[in-house]
């Protein structure tokens, strides 16, 4: 019967055991080193999100400053002009 033969194992168990517990331990490192790469690319998506808006912000305050600088050169150079017709 089975119950009576001996089972060989090939390697030894305490073999088996100690090179699953490498690859364990192998794993272990790799996935925390992968956890720290994505951290370290989530962390960089979301400075440059943060940049991106603030460059938006401060394209709209550039083109509000340079449409009121516009806008008051043509106002003066309206009043120049009227000031000037006036004149004659």
């Amino acid at each position: 019967s089975v119950d009576e033969r001996e089972i060989i194992f090939e390697p030894s168990p305490e073999e088996i055991l100690e090179t699953l517990l490498k690859k364990y331990v192998q794993n272990q490192v790799y996935v925390s080193w992968l956890d720290t790469i994505a951290g370290e690319h989530a962390a960089r998506m979301t400075s440059m999100d943060a940049a991106t808006k603030n460059a938006g912000e401060m394209i709209d305050k550039l083109q509000l400053h340079y449409n009121r600088s516009r806008q008051a050169a043509i106002t003066s150079e309206l009043i120049e002009i009227i000031s000037g017709a006036e004149s004659l």
